[in-house]
């Protein structure tokens, strides 16, 4: 009996001694939130707008907890709950401050909620009005003044919204500010505008064919001549407003196709800003389609080609394609990568005069390396150029900069202070 009770201390200081000396784990930190690229550039589009009063890091890791990459109805689950949380808050908060940045924070969560949805989903509809109604509520909570401008076009309209900026930003230029593929007419303060008022400029944001509300309430879809509706939201603001300055108009992610293209076509535009490039739209969808498929399609095995389509389950294929199709007014698939063949800026970069920054990232998943010097070369005739790379060891390598607003920015309004001084 005390031989076997001697074995089992031994046994046990033995484990015990094995268990201690036993290397522990090393405890490291992580740069990337999901392993897949499509789910962790959205989980970093929310904690971009944190900067901005848009969000906050723990909402968002909570919210972020036990999704799973590629869960579509979990993701829109844990945004939406997120939603819910801070408007709670926010109702329950006195003070005007705090009462809007959880309003703001609750159209951040909102936004992202909708996004993997499929298009049709009619949950899109009841958590984008959340989502906008929130935004102006917080607006008006913090006291930021802003005027909504709707803009005739055809049989449809767009949209705008204008930031008046501080004493003294009459006499600087006015940044205009357009979005891209999936842009909301409302995130485009958070991720830009807001900054742009502390540094003394005002801004006018829009929305146009195939973008927020305009796709969503009227169905019109993307057009490649956004020379149109950009000159548009410019008439119409130059209508009710003295003429400023200078304008200095932005687009973002597709929106360096879309202001590209305007300010060929506009000499009331006197800078340009490509944030990221988007120099040549078919290049970037035709990117990671594997060959096979273009062969099908070539030889009209387009059945084939649609049912491998529906057994892909990359998250970011799915949802590029499904979104596509919705923003362009596509039935097929596949007609969404020869859609982006008319989004080039080659035929008509010579045409830009105005100044050019090139933004982008080293690491830009969208954008096939080489698109930026390609741009860049392209400007014969601009007024001057500008381009900056952004490394991954800044921070800065992703497409658009995300998850470095400071970074980005700073180049910006350095650029615009150094083009248009005084």
């Amino acid at each position: 009996m005390r031989r076997n009770l001697l074995i089992g201390l031994g046994v046990v200081v033995a484990l015990a001694v094995i268990w201690m000396a036993w290397p522990a784990h090393e405890d490291r930190g992580r740069p990337r939130f999901f392993a897949d690229q499509t789910y962790n550039f959205e989980a970093i589009r929310v904690f971009n707008d944190v900067a901005a009063a848009g969000g906050d890091t723990g909402e968002g890791m909570q919210a972020l907890a036990g999704v799973k990459a590629g869960d579509a109805e979990g993701w829109y689950a844990a945004w939406s709950a997120a939603g819910d949380r801070t408007m709670a808050l926010a109702a329950r908060t006195k003070n005007a401050l705090d009462k809007g940045n959880a309003l703001l924070r609750a159209h951040t969560y909102y936004r992202s909620a909708e996004f993997f949805l499929d298009p049709h989903d009619p949950k899109r509809s009841s958590v984008w009005n959340k989502n906008v109604g929130a935004f102006y509520r917080g607006l008006d909570a913090l006291g930021i003044s802003y005027q909504r401008i709707t803009v005739p076009y055809g049989r449809y309209h767009l949209n705008a919204v204008y930031y008046q900026g501080p004493a003294g930003s009459e006499t600087r230029p006015l940044l205009v500010v357009v979005g891209g593929y999936d842009s909301t007419l409302e995130e485009l303060y958070l991720g830009v505008g807001a900054a742009a008022l502390k540094h003394g400029y005002s801004v006018l944001t829009y929305e146009g064919p195939g973008q927020g509300s305009v796709i969503r309430e009227q169905g019109l879809a993307f057009q490649p001549d956004w020379e149109k509706p950009n000159g548009a939201v410019l008439d119409a603001f130059l209508a009710s407003h003295p003429k400023p300055a200078k304008i200095v108009l932005l687009g973002e992610s597709l929106g360096g196709y879309l202001a590209p293209r305007a300010a060929a076509f506009d000499p009331r535009i006197d800078a340009v800003v490509a944030y990221d490039t988007f120099f040549d739209g078919y290049a970037v969808a035709a990117r990671h389609v594997p060959k096979f498929a273009f062969w099908l399609h070539d030889h009209h095995y387009d059945g084939a080609l649609n049912f491998l389509s529906g057994l892909n389950k990359d998250p970011g294929a799915t949802w590029a394609q499904k979104n596509g199709q919705w923003v362009f007014g596509l039935k097929d698939p596949f007609d969404v990568i020869a859609a982006f063949k008319a989004y080039r800026l080659a035929p008509v970069a010579s045409r830009i005069r105005a100044d050019v920054l090139i933004l982008n990232g080293a690491d830009d998943h969208f954008v096939p390396p080489g698109q930026p010097e390609e741009f860049r070369k392209s400007l014969v005739n601009a007024r001057s150029v500008k381009m900056v790379t952004f490394d991954r060891l800044s921070g800065g390598s992703e497409h658009c900069q995300l998850g470095a607003p400071s970074l980005w920015q700073a180049t910006l309004f350095d650029w615009m202070a150094e083009k248009f001084p005084g």
